[in-house]
């Protein structure tokens, strides 16, 4: 019988969730693959505890994506410590510890080359309301990580094991203080998996063991605690994989989780809010450059929309900063370096591949002056040409939290003002184009019942105004902004900036 090559084989969801862990390493200041190597933990240390195999899926995708909500809360992150980066890699390898040893391993990381009395501020805060502020960080973290978990497909089970990843067996966790069983199984073995990975890496394997003994009962299932440290030698291995993409994709628990083709573009676009997720600010950015990229060179329109769906991938690895707060010289070698992350995730999955070398020339200029490569236009193809003038140009839109937006006409002339020198001005009219054929988008009713004012609310804390800014914006007090964002969250049924914004960018309402 001769087969039917019309039908489209299904995509492993498995390689997209490795590639959104490599993502997530990056925003949490890991090395690439400590997700990966965290899973293949996980799995040694749930064979070692004698779990059932009916929980090895969600023990497998909820290692790889326990962090999926880590740009959720990046803003708020920068604001308590100066340095959202700098923070969750301090807090790693003392997550679970005594409160003593957490803030001996955290407090060095706040204000990371501020000013002294910037520093000794951000250290106070800290200590009088450190601990609620990261309650509500996480909240946002695991509330994201649900939201963007669900568009991914995966079941219940693991919603519930990413919903409670930060929880702790003694009921000190966040964001609910959750204890015990009431744990789900996969959250539990995951967390004593992870900690044994970065504490091994960090520290020696003698830290880690310490560690497995003095968290159990309190951080650490106690049961589980005890099987690794029986089975420490297997799970050392396990942390130590080569090759850890191609070990983790093999040890998929069976029948591996697809995509099917026709969902590949929900699937980009989850990598798109994740990404547009970290800066209020650019919240629906990349749903923008893939819409304008694809119109202005139909003849490309798939691949030009994709890749501006993932794009910008890698700036999860840029750190977030309090407003006002100048970026180092090495957070502006990170920027000039997010295109090369976002190449080189790309590149792993063999269906985004062709995306990849698009995706890390997105910042390139015609005459040498972009980055990363500092390619020229002999290197650069039609399409990597369209993809840059549509992210030239919505950058040039980009929106104040509570300013006046740029006018779409200024914008147009601004980025003209870039061709031929920098940009191809045949794309850059190809993309003004696009953008001047969009039409005004009528509603007959804003969806979840949202009001027009609220919808005013919403888009300014989508950007991330305060409370008292959409007051200033909005011309209207304060409490009646509180009034409305209750009432917002109350429609939406979420609690959370966050992922009040994910719900924004989804029904398109920024």
């Amino acid at each position: 019988m001769i087969p039917d090559r019309s039908v489209t084989p299904p995509l492993r969801l498995a390689q997209f969730i490795a590639a959104i862990s490599l993502a997530t390493d990056l925003g949490m200041g890991q090395p690439l693959e400590q997700g990966l190597r965290t899973c293949l933990v996980s799995l040694e240390l749930a064979e070692a505890a004698g779990v059932g195999k009916d929980v090895l899926p969600e023990i497998y995708y909820t290692a790889l994506l326990r962090f999926l909500g880590c740009t959720a809360d990046a803003h708020e992150a920068a604001a308590i410590a100066g340095n959202d980066i700098a923070l969750r890699a301090a807090i790693a390898p003392v997550l679970g510890a005594a409160p003593v040893e957490f803030l001996r391993g955290v407090l060095p990381s706040l204000g990371s080359g501020m000013s002294l009395p910037r520093r000794a501020s951000l250290t106070a805060g800290f200590l009088a309301s450190g601990a609620q502020r990261m309650r509500e960080g996480v909240r946002a973290h695991c509330e994201a990580a649900e939201m963007l978990a669900l568009r991914l497909g995966l079941p219940a089970g693991t919603r519930a094991a990413l919903a409670s990843a930060f929880e702790q067996w003694g009921g000190r966790g966040f964001p609910n203080g959750l204890a015990g069983e009431a744990i789900p199984l996969a959250a539990r073995v995951v967390t004593v998996a992870r900690d044994v990975e970065v504490i091994t890496r960090l520290g020696g394997p003698d830290a880690a063991r310490s560690a497995l003994r003095e968290r159990a009962g309190r951080a650490y299932d106690p049961a589980l605690a005890a099987a690794a440290r029986r089975h420490f030698d297997q799970l050392l291995s396990a942390a130590r994989t080569e090759a850890p993409w191609d070990v983790a994709l093999d040890r998929e628990p069976q029948p591996a989780a697809v995509v099917p083709a026709q969902r590949l573009d929900e699937v980009l676009a989850v990598f798109a809010d994740f990404a547009d997720l970290k800066e209020p600010d650019r919240a629906g950015f990349s749903r923008d450059v893939a819409e304008l990229a694809a119109a202005a060179s139909p003849a490309h329109a798939d691949l030009l929309r994709r890749t501006g769906l993932v794009q910008d991938l890698g700036r999860v690895a840029i750190p977030s900063r309090p407003a006002g707060a100048a970026a180092s010289p090495a957070d502006d070698e990170r920027l000039r370096l997010h295109p090369y992350y976002s190449e080189r995730i790309l590149a792993r999955v063999p269906t985004t591949a062709p995306l990849a070398r698009h995706a890390g020339a997105h910042h390139e200029r015609l005459d040498g002056s972009g980055y990363y490569r500092g390619a020229s236009a002999a290197d650069l193809p039609w399409e990597s040409r369209v993809l840059a003038a549509a992210v030239a140009f919505r950058e040039l839109l980009l929106e104040p939290a509570a300013g006046v937006a740029p006018e779409p006409a200024s914008a147009a002339d601004a980025l003209a003002s870039l061709a031929p020198r920098r940009l191809d001005p045949e794309a850059v009219d190809a993309v003004l184009a696009a953008a001047g054929l969009r039409a005004h988008r009528v509603r007959a009713a804003w969806p979840a019942g949202l009001t027009d004012r609220e919808v005013d609310v919403l888009r300014l804390i989508c950007r991330g105004a305060s409370k008292k800014e959409v007051a200033a914006a909005l011309v209207i007090s304060a409490r009646t902004v509180d009034h409305h964002v209750r009432h917002i969250y109350g429609k939406l049924g979420v609690s959370s900036r966050a992922a009040a914004t994910l719900f924004a960018v989804e029904h398109d309402l920024l």
